[in-house]
């Protein structure tokens, strides 16, 4: 059955199983999914402070600590949007994609500069990626726009206006250059479109447009002399393709990835994981995190965080049927996306099956903004969760009476 044939703005005719429960003792949050969130962040800490114990001279716990900071502020913030009615978010939709759009400009104006790219705003000690929180931005304002226009997804035009929206934010944070962010956003609006029933015959149109922008960005412009993208971002996104044919510069990282992924075989080699203790895998504890997984905890270790993931997906998709409206079942949709695509991508990089585009695994890679900015859509979920629920037995003591 099509997405088009069951749309989510059906949703409240349908309620699933899940509403007619009783509530009885009931938990008033999802515990499965925090469950799997603290799976996660003890997999990331663990896997962070073996890593990066060499890292920095003299303090061995230096990435280690400052993470275990940025899960405690993220955990803070998504237990505190527990009890938010997030139907507020879509009032405030404008207001949230111009905070968006300014933040992505302030990067710009006054954002820092490290290893070629201004991604970032440095606030004392700690960095602020725009990019990151965009995401779950993104999500929270495609969801309301499609929410608005309930009666109108069938049409060509409300497909366009929530790609254009997508896209023009897209556009920007791709100069600063994050590609990775980028391509987030795009997969976010897809999975809105999808989740709200767009019919099939829009995605192939939008296939289509894909297909040719991807021609024109890496051979008709090219030839013409105009360069879209940056050499290095060329030479990643066809590197994967032919990784041995250049060991040493675009394929050394996914060379030096796969190599640990192998040797970590079954149960992982632990301390004597020298891909990751003697540097030879750059870039260890952030976009390659997958690899060192893989290296010291071998094929138990990845499947352990890959079944955490899973967890969270599975409870992500729960959390959609059982939303109390359409807002927030395409809310939850789009951060189920974000969350699935960047985990695809990030372990399809390092296992050299996808292009290196710096996407970050989620709530394992360091990085402050990346993991706040999820556990507030991890957060926003809950929010989804507990008011489903409470509609759910509003709607059945009504029915009762």
């Amino acid at each position: 059955m099509s997405a088009a044939s069951t749309p989510l703005r059906d949703i409240d005719d349908a309620p699933p199983r899940d509403r007619a429960r009783p509530q009885g003792m009931a938990l008033p949050f999802d515990l499965v999914l925090i469950l799997g969130v603290i799976g996660l962040a003890a997999c990331s800490l663990v896997a962070i402070r073996s890593s990066t114990a060499d890292d920095i001279t003299g303090d061995p716990t230096y990435y280690f600590k400052r993470q275990a900071i940025f899960f405690a502020v993220g955990g803070v913030l998504s237990l505190a949007l527990i009890k938010f009615d997030y139907s507020r978010l879509r009032v405030a939709r404008w207001w949230i994609y111009g905070f968006l759009m300014a933040s992505i400009f302030a990067v710009k104006l006054i954002g820092s500069v490290a290893k070629g790219a201004q991604r970032s705003i440095a606030l004392g000690p700690f960095q602020f990626q725009a990019s990151e929180l965009g995401k779950v931005l993104i999500v929270v304002v495609l969801a309301g726009f499609a929410a608005d226009r309930g009666r109108r997804l069938q049409e060509r035009d409300t497909t366009a206006r929530i790609m254009l929206l997508a896209l023009i934010p897209a556009a920007f944070v791709m100069v600063q250059p994050d590609l990775g962010s980028s391509l987030v956003y795009g997969a976010i609006a897809l999975a809105i479109l999808y989740f709200a029933g767009t019919p099939a015959r829009h995605f192939l149109a939008l296939i289509a447009l894909g297909a040719v922008a991807i021609s024109i960005v890496l051979v008709a412009a090219p030839a013409a002399g105009v360069s879209v993208l940056h050499g290095y971002q060329e030479d990643r996104l066809t590197s994967f393709l032919h990784p041995s044919a250049d060991t040493n510069r675009a394929g050394y990282q996914q060379n030096q990835s796969i190599i640990a992924f192998g040797s970590g075989q079954k149960t992982g080699r632990g301390e004597r994981a020298t891909q990751t203790k003697l540097n030879f895998l750059p870039e260890h504890h952030t976009d390659f995190i997958s690899a060192v997984v893989g290296e010291r905890w071998g094929f138990v270790g990845a499947a352990l965080v890959l079944s955490l993931y899973a967890l969270l997906i599975w409870r992500g998709l729960r959390i959609l049927t059982m939303a109390k409206d359409l807002f927030g079942a395409l809310v939850a949709g789009g951060i189920v996306a974000m969350l699935l695509f960047q985990v695809f991508v990030n372990v399809g990089m390092a296992l050299g099956i996808m292009p290196i585009t710096g996407i970050p695994l989620p709530l394992m890679s360091y990085g402050g903004s990346s993991v706040v900015s999820t556990l507030l859509a991890i957060g926003l979920l809950q929010a989804i969760y507990v008011q489903g629920r409470a509609s759910a037995a509003t709607k059945g003591r009504i029915m009762g009476h």
